[in-house]
């Protein structure tokens, strides 16, 4: 396969971040108790790649019995933020991660979708100095599968002419519901996607893995 472009999901694919929010999220989860922080942790894990607010809607449901207001899902969006970002922003790279966007950049547009916040995102980003190699970055309050069909459209490109990139099963959902070829990056458990995926442990093998398509 020749790509005409390539769609990433951004931690645990472009940055070694996954871990840094897993912390976040029970840091929040701590004054609730150890339960809570266990079920938070665990929910979390479960469900990469979806927005950190649906996460908080649960928590507040399943854990506390009781809807979470505006104000309540505001302040726990600051207060996630002040805890991630800092990490996000000196995570190390997925190995083989910086090499390929420094490379394949120029040849054919790459963009991001992402569970993160659409401005937080666009913050790391250009903090991390990879403004210039993703022609657009998307994230919430969007769905993945949202921003695949809104790229797919307004770029022209067809579903067989676009590779997703990503690291949890609402990736491979959201190429799936898209029908763009699905690509897993996942170092351990590559269980999470369904028998005969293909799977990657980093992106040194990348470009390998889009040509067997």
């Amino acid at each position: 396969m020749s790509p005409r472009a390539i769609i990433f999901d951004f931690d645990g694919v472009i940055l070694d971040s996954v871990r840094v929010k897993t912390v976040a999220f029970a840091k929040l989860a701590e004054p609730f108790g150890e339960t809570a922080v266990s079920r938070m942790v665990a929910f979390h894990e479960a469900n990469g790649g979806i927005s950190r607010y649906l996460k908080f809607e649960w928590f507040f449901r399943e854990i506390l019995g009781r809807a979470i207001t505006d104000a309540e899902s505001s302040d726990w969006g600051e207060r996630f933020q002040d805890l991630a970002l800092q990490g996000v922003l000196e995570a190390p790279y997925i190995e083989g991660a910086r090499e390929f966007l420094d490379t394949w950049h120029s040849r054919i547009p790459l963009f991001v979708a992402s569970g993160t916040p659409n401005d937080e995102l666009e913050i790391i980003v250009n903090r991390r100095g990879l403004e210039t190699h993703f022609r657009e970055v998307h994230g919430t309050p969007r769905k993945k599968g949202e921003i695949v069909r809104d790229l797919l459209g307004r770029h022209g490109l067809g579903q067989e002419e676009v590779v997703f990139i990503g690291d949890a099963l609402t990736d491979f959902d959201a190429a799936a519901e898209c029908g763009v070829p699905f690509i897993g990056v996942r170092a351990e458990d590559a269980d999470v996607f369904p028998e005969g995926t293909r799977v990657i442990p980093n992106l040194h093998r990348l470009e390998e893995a889009i040509r067997s398509i």
